[in-house]
């Protein structure tokens, strides 16, 4: 698509039946994109990385802010970086591997960290911040973002998706603390008490 390869590995075929069938079309929509735009970023630059890795990294990254996990208690990157890791482990890649794609989703909302990083988990996030946040827009040629969308489509994405991370994170409030989720809750929960990383200072139990 829009001239990247897709893998068609028995993995990377049952990734995307499962993430098609257990999320909603945001969802899935935006992962391929994430996948799409990270291998693009990977191939202009001349990056050896695992597609396959990428592909089932990129389809699982998300699934976090899914219903199935309404009852996670830990940060949604935490959910999907889980996830992936036994979905890959149940097919037989080897626990390195395997990590990799664990780490690529455990880190893919951190700003800088993941661009220091393994391939795979400098692109996944690099699919993600162009996706979410336009970072490298201009640098995509207009045809290749047309084929992209008009298989991937984005309808209404940037206020579909801040309800999507709301709905994620509203019953975990906790998780976001430090993290660019933070940012969702100010603004879908402006009466929300957010813990304050100076009076967590201030107030700890040491006398100075």
């Amino acid at each position: 698509m829009a001239g990247i390869p897709l893998p068609d590995t028995k993995p990377a075929r049952e990734a995307t039946e499962l993430i098609r069938d257990t999320t909603d079309e945001l969802i899935y929509h935006h992962s391929r994109r994430v996948y799409l735009f990270g291998a693009r970023h990977g191939r202009e630059r001349g990056l050896a990385f695992d597609a396959e890795l990428l592909y089932v990294g990129a389809l699982f990254h998300a699934v976090g802010l899914t219903a199935r996990y309404r009852a996670s208690r830990q940060r949604f990157e935490l959910d999907g970086a889980d996830a992936v890791r036994r979905f890959l482990a149940g097919h037989g890649v080897p626990a390195d591997r395997a990590r990799l794609a664990w780490e690529a989703i455990a880190l893919h909302t951190t700003p800088e960290i993941p661009h220091r990083m393994a391939p795979e988990i400098a692109l996944l996030a690099a699919g993600v911040e162009l996706d979410i946040l336009g970072i490298g827009y201009d640098t995509l040629p207009p045809e290749t973002r047309d084929e992209i969308l008009a298989a991937h489509p984005r309808p209404d994405f940037k206020r579909r998706i801040l309800r999507a991370f709301h709905g994620g994170i509203a019953h975990r409030p906790e998780t976001a603390f430090g993290t660019v989720e933070a940012d969702v809750l100010a603004r879908f929960d402006p009466e929300r008490i957010r813990p304050d990383f100076v009076r967590l200072i201030e107030d700890s139990a040491w006398p100075e």
